[in-house]
């Protein structure tokens, strides 16, 4: 029959002579659920899908664009979510030093800053390595690449992220700690910051990585994973959201109490100002944002998704800088 076929768009299965071979549109199309279909023809080579994808999959849809236009709108938004890694990166480095080389700078409010500067740094570079495996190459067969390295490209960015999400939850709690109690800083609570910080992302990953071992073993692991498999990752991953989001609110709710009973009856203008300025301060700390896509399917809302997540995401590492670093005010004198 014929052997399986990525035509640059779709990996194609196996197929026995004479079988029709049935497959939905790829799933970047995400505003169509239209099939494509392909003979195995009796010389045992693949017919042309059918329909065409311009036609199944919306390539032309209301205009004249077509796979080259797809193309190149992928590749300036690759440009763009690289500018804002390596923005990230650098601002984040450069404040990493900054917090380590002063020693008044050390303490525990720091530390926890200076580990969610890491994991920013790990996703960042998580997303480069992941690129430079999997997508380097444009002639390569997506079908049979299933190498060791590529796998663990796509471990490592997997546990970035996790890591990313976990610290921001780390961040999250400590604040609202901050806001309701004397905080005492002992070391001791910064050493369960860590355990947790590092750990957590470490135990979801090792059983993520035996599961796929022995349940779904296919391509880089960057396919399309089956609900268990799926729900390893993204079930911790919605829940620090979910957490952080809560504490969002409260964190809001503290504030406003304590800017309440501060200005004793004072301008509201100036009481409005200053809980938008620490409203703007914690969205990037909690990744609230990811609470718009977090409970939709990954084909929902691709292109929205894609500037949210990747686009703007891309450059939280540096609003982070910015805020906890660069604009802090002890930095800025010193």
């Amino acid at each position: 029959g014929c052997a399986r076929d990525w035509d640059g768009l779709t990996c194609w299965p196996r197929a026995t002579f004479g079988e029709v071979v049935k497959i939905p549109c790829p799933r970047f199309f995400e505003e169509f659920t239209s099939f494509l279909q392909r003979n195995c023809t009796q010389e045992e080579y693949w017919s042309e899908p059918f329909p065409p994808y311009t036609i199944a999959c919306g390539f032309d849809e209301g205009s004249s664009k077509g796979p080259e236009d797809q193309k190149s709108y992928y590749s300036a938004f690759w440009r763009v979510y690289t500018a804002g890694y390596a923005a990230s990166v650098t601002s984040l480095i450069t404040a990493l030093i900054v917090f380590a080389a002063f020693r008044k700078f050390h303490c525990t409010r720091n530390y926890i800053h200076m580990h969610l500067f890491v994991s920013f740094i790990l996703r960042a570079v998580a997303v480069f390595t992941k690129d430079a495996v999997l997508f380097a190459d444009e002639t390569m067969d997506h079908c049979l690449m299933s190498t060791v390295a590529c796998k663990a490209a796509v471990a490592f960015f997997q546990f970035s992220i996790l890591a990313n999400f976990f610290w921001l939850l780390i961040e999250g709690i400590y604040l609202q700690t901050l806001l309701l109690l004397t905080f005492v800083s002992n070391k001791k609570f910064v050493w369960w910051f860590i355990f947790t910080g590092w750990g957590a992302p470490t135990a979801v990953m090792f059983a993520w990585v035996l599961t796929r071992i022995h349940q779904q073993n296919t391509g880089c692991w960057d396919d399309d994973e089956n609900g268990v498999v799926l729900w390893i990752i993204k079930g911790p991953i919605l829940l620090t959201v979910l957490i952080n989001f809560i504490i969002f609110i409260n964190v809001i709710r503290i504030l406003v109490h304590k800017l309440k009973s501060q200005e004793g009856g004072g301008s509201h203008s100036s009481h409005f100002v200053r809980l938008a300025k620490s409203t703007l301060l914690l969205i990037p700390l909690f990744g609230v944002h990811y609470i718009v896509f977090a409970f939709f399917p990954e084909s929902t809302g691709l292109e929205a998704r894609l500037y949210i997540e990747l686009g703007l995401g891309s450059f939280q590492g540096f609003v982070v800088a910015l805020l906890y670093c660069f604009s802090n005010a002890e930095v800025s004198n010193k």
